[in-house]
């Protein structure tokens, strides 16, 4: 079974970490807007620089950038069996570009997984990984600033998925096994 589906949630909710254990139990690849950026942005191409200059200021990538590197991702044959899309789309006008990426290809998402997890819990797990990771874009103010954008622009697109019978909400709270299996839980439900 194929298994297309988008993960969605506030910067800091464990996104990243769900997916790949997500992934690898499923046999699907992760397709991350992050890893997209700094890919583009280790190869010094247009679309990185781009991207890469919005980033360091705590700012969503342009969505025509953003657009361009996912489309061209869902062309590789890797994503054949099933992909999680992580950190895309973002706001209502990816979610519309995504409907014609995935109409021209003639494929659906299957379910949509909103981590739900408050500000007041997500400040501190960033200020930590800023620490470990040495992620000089993980400042309070710039994670703080992330999160405003997220209410403004991504939660939006919650409702969007709601309406279409596709979002599946996960407590984000709690170590990563407890997560991992309320999200398993989800997709065993499909």
């Amino acid at each position: 079974m194929s298994l297309r589906l988008i993960m969605v949630g506030p910067p800091g909710a464990g996104k990243g970490t769900q997916a790949v254990g997500l992934c690898e139990r499923n046999e699907i690849v992760q397709v991350s807007t992050g890893d997209l950026f700094r890919a583009h942005a280790k190869a010094n191409d247009e679309l990185g620089q781009l991207a890469a200059s919005y980033s360091a200021k705590g700012e969503l990538v342009p969505d025509e950038v953003t657009n361009r590197m996912v489309d061209e991702r869902l062309n590789e044959d890797d994503l054949v069996n099933g992909f999680l899309l992580d950190g895309y789309p973002r706001n209502v006008d990816q979610v519309k570009a995504l409907d014609e990426m995935l109409d021209k290809r003639n494929i659906s998402i299957d379910v949509v997984i909103e981590l739900v997890v408050s500000d007041e819990e997500v400040v501190p797990r960033l200020l930590e990984r800023a620490k470990i990771q040495g992620r000089s874009d993980d400042t309070e103010d710039v994670i703080r600033r992330r999160l405003d954008v997220y209410h403004e622009t991504t939660r939006p697109i919650v409702d969007v998925y709601r309406e279409r019978g596709l979002l599946r909400q996960v407590d984000g709270v709690g170590t990563v096994e407890e997560v991992a299996r309320r999200i398993d839980e989800v997709i065993s439900s499909l």
